[in-house]
């Protein structure tokens, strides 16, 4: 991985690329400390990688910002942002109306359908009727949990927690019914040891966009037009210039960012 970016964390430095311009722009970049693979995970020196900080290097390195990967917890993010401790987020946040009341968004730079995993051996799938009397883990303040408060209350108990891997360890261990989240987060986790003995696939949940919103998208203050604009050509940029491809070939067989018409 090209070092553009480096935690904040003294545990977790990445020493800047030697061809990096010294006039470069700094900007701190939120993310949650939390494995998320195959979108962040941290190795056993303390570095983070996956697809998301990769993608996060290239649009750094194409629009010529020193990025410093900043991490806070997932619900003191948008906080974060809009007292000026971070500049920006890169943290698989969906673009939606209710965020962007709070911050303003880049275009996307990938969007991928939120599916629901259970047990494997209770039968449902991911509609009211299928989780009725079931119990939901969702992380908190995630469109997942928006999700499912408006759509699965009536039927399911949803139980919120800090981190999706807590909600997946007691999914696996049988205290929760089944778990709502990204399908490519999910799908890693199916690929696990413990996820391939305990749990499967039930379903992808019924589009709102509204809710989920059009995809994920960096996430700036309201007013940072500057910013805003430089991650926008940047994401075009590596979409062209086949970076965007190049990267996303190491973790998945398909491109994920999803329909071209929707993009901010």
């Amino acid at each position: 991985m090209k070092p553009f970016l480096k935690t904040a964390l003294a545990a977790t430095l990445i020493a800047l690329s030697s061809a990096f311009s010294a006039s470069a722009e700094q900007i701190k970049v939120g993310f949650s400390p939390e494995a998320y693979p195959p979108f962040y995970s941290q190795d056993s020196s303390g570095n983070w990688g996956g697809w998301e900080v990769d993608i996060a290097n290239a649009i750094c390195g194409e629009a010529k910002l020193d990025c410093v990967l900043t991490p806070i917890p997932w619900d003191g993010l948008i906080p974060a942002l809009k007292t000026k401790k971070i500049d920006a987020i890169m943290n698989s946040m969906s673009i939606t109306d209710e965020r962007k009341k709070e911050i303003d968004f880049s275009d996307k730079y990938y969007n991928t359908p939120t599916a629901v995993i259970g047990a494997k051996d209770q039968k449902f799938d991911a509609t009211p009727e299928g989780l009725k009397d079931k119990t939901m883990g969702v992380q908190v303040s995630t469109v997942h949990a928006a999700y499912a408060k408006k759509h699965f209350t009536e039927a399911a108990e949803i139980k919120e927690y800090q981190t999706q891997d807590e909600a997946n360890q007691d999914l696996a261990a049988g205290r929760i019914d089944a778990t709502q989240a990204d399908s490519i987060a999910l799908d890693a986790f199916l690929k696990s040891d413990e996820g391939k003995a305990c749990c499967d696939l039930k379903g992808y949940v019924a589009p709102d966009l509204e809710v989920l919103g059009p995809g994920v998208g960096a996430g700036v203050r309201q007013g940072d037009t500057e910013l805003k604009n430089k991650i926008n050509a940047a994401i075009k940029a590596i979409r062209a210039n086949g970076k965007y491809a190049e990267i996303t070939k190491k973790y998945f067989d398909f491109d994920i960012f999803g329909d071209e018409s929707q993009s901010n």
